[in-house]
């Protein structure tokens, strides 16, 4: 096996690829990368057994075709430390040893056999829609900050993935709060819901980008595969019945604030300075056009601050975690929120005033 490409063209790809290995693995194998070498193309694969990345070269000079496997880290910091613009050459008579050439540089890395490494079997899909990367990227922005970390609930360590007859939706929550993001698609007869798994959406915010490119997604029985240009995410799913999100959405409130949203931010952030490092709390009253923030502290210490907002409804207070509120706060992309309380048990609801393409539920806190 041999080819000669430029630094930045299988630079790039490895930098797509290379968070997938895991830094401490059970099998020696899944340190490496498995690079197979067409003649004109150059794949690299990375998996962890839960999720897998194969990115695509393609070379500008005919290359001698094979396969073999690197160990990963190491390939990867060669491509990086070589200067600019630097041609590499690849090559390697056995699996055991790979030789990487550029200029005056030389280095031998040892390889294990490809043909120990491991594919993850997917039986092909039922359900598959295309959608511009943007659309994808705006869903996970808009709702990852919900997914639970290391839940015994397992089904909340992850997002859910709703695609209907017209519709695109990802919904996230913790058990304290919920996010739900729509987009509209041209989607399919039925409904199929997924839970992709916490890593393999964050692996997915880092290389997505916001553009009109389409990618495919592809919804199996245990695995979702996403087909971009030159790069391919396959991913186990979380396997488990997610809650039934409709359930949560509060639809009784007939309390309705609107405020702005940076205004509502800073005050947040003020209040937070002198509030309960464990808990975060902060309480809430609402009445005459007013929104009162108060936080205190073991200290005995006390933040106050106020609001003009418009408000509709009896006077209410009710305690959150300010976290939370500046996490919506955070991804909402409208100049104002609006905010739908019930009574002073009870969740809220918040959204854009104009849309409710993303809805966000905030569980209250006894302070």
């Amino acid at each position: 096996m041999k080819f000669t490409v430029v630094r930045e063209t299988l630079l790039k790809p490895l930098q797509a690829i290379i968070s997938v290995v895991e830094k401490k693995q059970t099998m020696p194998i899944l340190s490496n990368l498995l690079v197979v070498v067409t003649e004109n193309m150059v794949e690299l694969t990375a998996t962890d057994l839960e999720l897998e990345l194969i990115a695509k070269a393609h070379l500008d000079n005919p290359a001698e075709p094979g396969k073999l496997t690197v160990p990963a880290k190491k390939f990867f910091d060669i491509f990086k430390s070589l200067p600019e613009g630097a041609s590499v050459e690849v090559k390697s008579e056995s699996p055991e040893k790979i030789m990487v050439k550029s200029g005056k540089s030389r280095f031998t890395l040892a390889g294990l056999s490809a043909n120990d490494f491991p594919s993850m079997e997917t039986q092909l899909g039922h359900v598959t829609i295309e959608i511009a990367h943007k659309v994808l990227v705006t869903l996970i922005r808009k709702t990852n900050f919900a997914m639970a970390q290391q839940d015994v609930r397992y089904f909340l360590n992850g997002m859910l993935l709703e695609v209907s007859e017209k519709n695109l939706r990802g919904v996230a929550t913790d058990g304290h709060r919920l996010a739900l993001a729509s987009e509209e698609i041209e989607g399919h007869a039925g409904v199929n819901q997924v839970i992709v798994p916490r890593k393999t959406i964050m692996e997915l915010l880092r290389i997505l980008q916001p553009s009109d490119e389409t990618l495919k997604i592809i919804f199996g029985t245990h695995f979702i595969r996403i087909i971009m240009n030159d790069l391919t995410l396959t991913s186990k799913l979380v396997d488990g019945r997610y809650p039934d999100y409709n359930r949560v959405i509060p639809t009784t409130g007939k309390n309705i604030l609107i405020a702005s949203k940076d205004a509502l931010k800073q005050s947040l952030q003020r209040t937070a300075i002198l509030s309960n490092e464990k808990y975060r709390g902060v309480r809430l009253s609402a009445a005459n056009n007013v929104l009162k923030l108060v936080a205190n502290n073991p200290e005995q210490e006390e933040a106050e601050d106020e609001l003009e907002v418009a408000y509709v409804g009896q006077e209410i207070e009710v305690g959150f975690n300010i976290s939370y509120l500046l996490d919506v706060l955070n991804v909402l992309e409208s100049e104002n929120v609006k905010i739908t309380l019930t009574n002073n048990v009870s969740s809220i609801l918040l959204h854009d005033p104009e849309s409710s393409k993303a809805v966000y539920v905030v569980m209250p806190i006894r302070l």
